[in-house]
């Protein structure tokens, strides 16, 4: 049996990332690939559950400690249910999210807990994308888009600038610390030539 391909977009809220995976998975299914397009927080019945929790509400409803503790249980959830069996039919897995965001989000965002994300992760998840595309947006730009679109999914876009700046700034350290995985991608300009350079590092990354 072949082992499918685990691919994860990254990127501050508003950076786009998830119009280009979904651009993405089209365009691999148009080229024959079988492809399971998912997201996090969420992707399985009890992970979309979680997701509701800690995107919605007050931005002090939860310590950084807590929201670690909530995402890593929806993303267990979500590997077990989803890209586990997706990988073992031989998919190519795409995420809307994975660890990289917890590393940033709750690893720096309220103090320096990266540490505890890294062994929590290798306790109940240990497993990494195969390759993830950073789309690098300035946060001011990220940020007006991000409240634009409005909706109830607004507690991290309602922590401020400051956190979408010390995010991107984390995302691009992390691309740096990782570069055979990470690809940065300016999510900056019209979306079709976004998804041009998307496309044609999946295709690299799988040999199409």
């Amino acid at each position: 049996m072949v082992q499918g391909r685990f691919l994860s977009f990254e990127g501050i809220d508003g950076s786009g990332k998830s119009t280009q995976a979904r651009l993405l998975a089209a365009s691999l299914r148009d080229m024959g690939q079988s492809v399971a397009l998912t997201r996090e927080p969420g992707g399985s019945p009890g992970a979309e559950e979680i997701r509701r929790l800690v995107l919605e509400g007050d931005p002090a409803r939860w310590s950084a400690e807590t929201e670690i503790l909530l995402f890593t249980a929806a993303r267990r959830d979500h590997m077990e249910k989803t890209i586990r069996p997706a990988l073992d039919r031989g998919d190519v897995v795409i995420t809307d999210r994975f660890a990289d965001s917890t590393r940033m989000y709750q690893g720096i965002s309220r103090g320096d807990l990266a540490a505890t994300v890294d062994q929590l992760h290798a306790l109940m998840i240990g497993l990494e994308p195969d390759l993830t595309l950073l789309i690098d947006i300035d946060p001011a730009l990220g940020l007006s888009r991000a409240v634009a679109r409005s909706g109830p999914e607004q507690r991290f876009e309602d922590m401020g600038l400051d956190l979408q700046r010390a995010m991107r700034s984390g995302f691009l350290a992390l691309a740096k610390a990782h570069p055979a995985r990470f690809r940065v991608i300016d999510g900056a300009r019209p979306p079709e030539a976004v998804a041009a350079d998307v496309l044609a590092c999946a295709r690299a990354h799988l040999g199409l």
